[in-house]
């Protein structure tokens, strides 16, 4: 006993974050739970993104009940792929993504051929809330299917790699990039076996990655390294996640992003409950980053300043980053 508290006492002086203190200094703190369903119901969030300006995935349909289910063949129309998922879904569950079609059925990016009826099962299996947050009654997407930038192609395993930016207050405090596996089956969730990869708040650059909580420095798959890749856009990924704090009100949140090869930067989801695996993927604690953060949130209050978005995202990059920002 006394050896655990030792270790954890050693976590806490590096700044190490536990889910009790997540969840009470900050989701309770800065989390309105009114707000919540903004973030939990992804139709909610992609509307709210447009109606800002902001890029999302298109949607093509939604299905509400087993009514609408007749619409799918209508809402598909002569698309070759797309993705089904459910509206109030978490951890990647209950979504299937199509690549492509074959003799009248459809390919999914892991090569499994599905009937149309057994698309319209799982849409039936999403709207019972089989895959939604608390097991409510869901409504399943229908949208644009997310083709990843080729500078990914030699570090991930199908599926779409994503970043995950944790925000407080419109200041990003830490980056990982999340790469599938054929553990994962090609999903970007760490629990599922997927990579998570630390990155450079200035400069957009990889640092080193965790596989399954242990420290790697090659995808298992590929076997070329994670680690010294420059994501493109970066400052723009920044940004958009600061933003996403006008975007929803929440003060304490993991914005969830892709990069598409032809449209470029996009947001796929918010999460007002972001897990904790970032931290290791980073080496570094998410308190000695968020006490900062809270300083400095002080000082301009003190001053009566309120900091836009650039200006959010330049502090964190001279606070934070690794290596300082390069300027102009």
């Amino acid at each position: 006993m006394f050896g655990f508290w030792k270790t954890w006492k050693a976590l806490e002086a590096r700044g190490i974050m536990g889910i009790n203190r997540r969840n009470a200094d900050y989701v309770l703190k800065y989390n309105k739970r009114s707000l919540y369903p903004i973030v939990d119901d992804k139709i909610i969030t992609k509307e709210r993104a447009i109606a800002a300006g902001i890029h999302v995935p298109e949607l093509y349909g939604v299905i509400s009940t087993e009514k609408e289910i007749d619409n799918l063949d209508d809402i598909i129309g002569e698309r070759n792929d797309f993705v089904i998922k459910p509206a109030q879904g978490a951890g990647g569950d209950g979504i299937i993504v199509v690549a492509d079609r074959f003799e009248g059925r459809y390919r999914t990016v892991s090569g499994k051929i599905l009937a149309h009826e057994e698309l319209e099962h799982h849409i039936s299996s999403i709207l019972t809330g089989l895959y939604s947050l608390g097991g409510h009654r869901d409504r399943a997407l229908i949208e644009y299917r997310v083709i990843p930038d080729q500078i990914f192609k030699s570090i991930s395993y199908e599926g779409v790699p994503d970043i995950r930016i944790i925000v407080l207050m419109g200041y990003p405090v830490m980056a990982m990039l999340r790469l599938p596996t054929r553990q994962s089956g090609g999903k970007a969730n760490l629990h599922q076996g997927a990579i998570g990869v630390g990155v450079d708040l200035a400069t957009g650059e990889t640092l080193r990655g965790t596989w399954l909580n242990n420290i790697i420095t090659k995808h298992p798959d590929t076997t070329n390294a994670v680690d010294g890749v420059q994501l493109p856009y970066w400052d723009g990924f920044m940004k958009l996640a600061a933003g996403c704090y006008e975007l929803c009100g929440l003060g304490y949140i993991g914005v969830d992003m892709v990069l598409d090869q032809e449209k470029g930067p996009l947001i796929l989801e918010l999460n007002a409950r972001p897990g904790l695996n970032i931290q290791i993927a980073n080496d570094c604690g998410l308190t000695l980053r968020t006490h900062a953060v809270e300083a400095r949130l002080e000082e301009l209050k003190a001053r009566g300043i309120t900091e836009t978005v650039k200006e959010r995202v330049e502090f964190v990059q001279e606070m934070f980053g690794h290596i300082p920002a390069v300027e102009g």
